[in-house]
């Protein structure tokens, strides 16, 4: 079968046989400059996500506090948030179709199977989150909290959504411990607020996790941030409803001060509907996030903003960290500093393809989240044809048109083969 019978097949997504002859392996270079102009694009919404998480956090402690406005029911406001989301997902997605629907939608099945639950972790991650505050001091519940991260690497290890590395479990060790001490404090110990927040945590690596397979996979139809929160937030907000109504008085607000009369109405109203608008833009940067990189280094930026947030706290406003804590900062940043360079290396380490122009064939590994080998369908697994240092490497495989070596018939990459792709494929191999 040659290549352009297969892409009559409707394998469209690969290079036509006349540019195959300019596919090939990153040189050492290449992969430099691929790794800094990701790492620019990525710091780009990283810096958004602080910024709208920054003016998130204002929100809330204005919100909820007895002093300031005082609203009473913290999981109620999540939920209206959940629904404004889905709302302006809904306006995005049917307002620019070409630009923000992708070209599959999810089946049922892998809506209740995939979507759902990626959407029930996270409701219960916030709602579980907020409902230990009540038992726990805030300190207390940093850090617990910082095991999460342990939780996303196992997930991420479990589904391979990383590649196992000794190197990458001290590093992550080394950020947990560090995150540890930033916030250590003489605190209570409270067993049920401890199982509450533990239980947040690994509902937090879960989520993270299943989120980045929903957005990883084209015929999913989430591999947009866009799309994403349209299909999840629903089903957050259903949740949030009812965690909420479970521990929260919804029957105290008719006829409470904020919406007492006209005017308290539109106020408290307009107080929920604006801070969902940048509740929105703080999930879709997340979302962008993790489309990138993942799920790993997108909780490592969470460290990150924690500690640009103490240091920020202790220079301007004068928070005082005790010494156990300024070396809690310090080891957490040496931590991020050598989950920067492991990525790096691991980066210069890989095979990355290169089209005619220089740009990544395998979208995941230009982000730096797949494993970036290449599979071919048919058994066939190329190798580097250039020197030790990566120069002048090609998919001499790829390039036999005629006679000699056989072009193989499918080329995909592993972060891209599902279940439903290999049942697809077996439907092709018994056409044959």
């Amino acid at each position: 079968m040659t290549l352009d019978q297969t892409r009559a097949d409707g394998d469209a997504t690969y290079p036509p046989p006349e540019e195959l002859q300019d596919v090939h392996f990153a040189t050492l270079e290449e992969k430099k400059r691929l790794w800094f102009r990701d790492a620019l694009i990525n710091s780009f919404f990283i810096a958004a996500w602080f910024l709208f998480a920054i003016v998130l956090s204002l929100y809330n402690k204005w919100m909820f506090a007895p002093e300031h406005f005082g609203f009473p029911l913290p999981l109620f406001v999540t939920m209206m948030h959940m629904f404004i989301q889905t709302a302006l997902a809904s306006i995005l997605r049917f307002g620019w179709p070409h630009k923000f629907r992708p070209e599959y939608d999810p089946s049922k099945e892998d809506y209740a199977k995939r979507a759902v639950p990626a959407a029930v972790s996270t409701g219960l991650d916030i709602g579980l989150s907020n409902l230990s505050l009540k038992t726990i001091t805030l300190s207390f519940y940093t850090m617990v909290k910082s095991s999460s991260l342990v939780f996303v690497l196992g997930f991420a290890f479990l589904f391979r959504l990383e590649t196992f590395s000794l190197r990458l479990i001290g590093v992550i060790l080394l950020i947990s411990a560090g995150v540890l001490l930033m916030v250590a404090t003489e605190t209570h110990f409270v067993l049920g607020g401890f199982a509450l927040v533990l239980s947040a945590s690994a509902l937090g690596g879960l989520r993270w996790s299943l989120t980045q397979m929903l957005m990883r996979n084209k015929r999913s139809g989430m591999n947009h941030p866009v799309a994403t929160i349209f299909w999840l937030a629903p089903i957050m907000g259903l949740t949030m409803a009812t965690v909420s109504v479970s521990i929260e008085s919804w029957s105290a607000l008719p006829g409470s001060r904020f919406f007492d009369g006209p005017g308290a109405t539109l106020q408290t109203i307009g107080l929920l509907i604006l801070p969902g608008v940048v509740a929105f833009s703080m999930v879709l940067s997340e979302y962008y996030i993790i489309q990138r990189v993942g799920a790993v280094p997108m909780s490592i930026a969470g460290i990150a903003k924690e500690v640009t947030t103490i240091s920020a706290s202790a220079l301007l406003f004068g928070d005082e960290l005790t010494p156990l804590n300024i070396t809690g900062v310090a080891v957490t940043v040496c931590g991020i500093a050598l989950f920067t360079l492991h990525k790096y290396h691991t980066r210069l380490e890989s095979n990355i393809p290169l089209d005619a122009h220089g740009q990544p064939l395998d979208t995941e590994e230009s982000a730096g989240s797949g494993p970036g080998a290449i599979a071919l369908r048919d058994g066939y697994t190329p190798t580097p044809l250039g020197n030790a240092d990566g120069s002048n490497a090609t998919l001499e495989p790829l390039l036999a048109a005629s006679g000699g070596l056989h072009a193989p018939s499918h080329v995909l990459f592993d972060s891209d083969i599902d279940e439903s792709d290999e049942e697809e494929e077996g439907r092709r191999r018994d056409r044959r």
